[in-house]
C-alpha cells in the first residue's frame, strides 16, 4: 500500500493544522487506497483561544495536539525518512506558517523547522510527489524556491503571492475547487481556506489534490 506522509502542525486553524483540511486529506488518502503516515515536530507553540481568536498566554505542544487529529497514531517528524514514504502532503492552518516555519511573521525571509526542511528536500530530491494545501505552499516556497523554483498557488491573495515570488518560486492564481501542478518538481497545491467560502469547496480542492498526488507516485 502506498504510504503518504501527512505533516501536521497542531490542532486548530489559528495555532495549528486546520482541522477540516487535515481530515479531508486523511479521508481522501484512505478513499484512494493509500495509507496515511501522520507526523509533527515535537515543540511548543503559543495557544490561541478559538472563540476569541486571541492568544491565551499558555503554551501547547505541536506533536501532542496533532495527535488529537491523528487519533494517537503519529510520529515525531525527526524519525521519519523520505525513503519510507511515497509522497508527502502538508495541510494548512496558521500552524503551518507559525509552527513549521516563520512565514507568518517573516514571509519570504522565514526560517523553517530543520526536520521539516530536511524531509521536504529528501522528497523532492528523490522525485517523490508533494502536496501543499492552503498556506502550506508558502512553506514549500521558502524551502525549495531558490534551488527548484516551484510553481505554487495559495489562491489569489496578492501579498502572500508576492512573498512566494520573492523566494524564487512562481505563484499561479487558482480557485479553491481546483489545484496547480508543477510537473517538473512533482508538486501539487490547492488554496483550500485561503480562498474557499464553503466547506464543500475546500473538500473538493483537497480531494483533487490528493488524487493527483497519488496518481503521480
Amino acid at each position: 500500500m502506498k504510504k503518504i506522509g501527512v505533516v501536521l502542525s497542531g490542532c486548530g486553524v489559528r495555532d495549528g493544522s486546520e482541522i477540516h483540511e487535515a481530515v479531508f486529506t486523511l479521508l481522501a488518502i484512505d478513499k484512494n487506497g493509500a495509507e496515511s503516515v501522520c507526523m509533527a515536530p515535537d515543540l511548543e507553540f503559543k495557544e490561541v483561544n478559538h472563540l476569541t481568536m486571541q492568544e491565551t498566554g499558555a503554551k501547547r505542544n505541536v506533536l501532542l495536539e496533532a495527535a488529537r487529529i491523528a487519533r494517537g497514531k503519529i510520529k515525531d517528524i525527526k524519525v521519519v525518512k523520505g525513503s519510507e514514504l511515497d509522497a508527502l502532503i502538508f495541510p494548512g492552518g496558521f500552524g503551518a506558517a507559525k509552527n513549521l516555519c516563520t512565514c507568518a511573521e517573516k514571509g519570504a525571509d522565514a526560517t523553517v523547522h530543520p526536520e521539516v526542511a530536511r524531509l521536504l528536500k529528501e522528497m523532492v530530491s528523490a522525485g517523490k510527489p508533494i502536496g501543499a494545501i492552503c498556506i502550506a505552499p508558502a512553506l514549500v516556497a521558502v524551502v525549495l524556491g531558490k534551488d527548484f523554483a516551484p510553481e505554487l498557488t495559495i489562491g489569489n491573495d496578492a501579498a502572500t503571492a508576492a512573498e512566494i515570488s520573492r523566494t524564487g518560486s512562481r505563484h499561479i492564481d487558482c480557485p479553491a475547487t481546483d489545484f496547480v501542478v508543477d510537473k517538473k518538481n512533482r508538486i501539487v497545491s490547492t488554496p483550500a481556506y485561503m480562498l474557499a467560502e464553503r466547506i464543500s469547496e475546500t473538500a473538493e480542492g483537497i480531494e483533487k489534490l490528493v488524487r493527483e498526488v497519488i496518481t503521480m507516485i
